[in-house]
């Protein structure tokens, strides 16, 4: 084999580049994004259920005798 077909030619590597970057771009990213809002998600779930649902603080217990206006 000659060394020139070994090198890659300017148009060949442009395509090269070009699917390299639709493959970044259409189908890794997404799968990225996705992937790490659902983890995040995933993680939520888990804590919320050792720690509780979100919600208001308990409110403090009154003391005897005072009624509410």
């Amino acid at each position: 084999m000659s060394k020139r077909t070994l090198a890659a030619t300017p148009g060949s590597r442009r395509k090269q580049e070009l699917a390299v970057f639709v493959v970044l771009s259409l189908v890794l990213a997404p799968v990225l994004a996705v992937a790490s809002v659902g983890g995040y998600g995933l993680w939520i779930w888990i804590y919320q259920m050792f720690a509780g649902p979100p919600g208001p603080p308990p409110k403090a217990p009154r003391p005897p005798g005072i009624t509410p206006n």
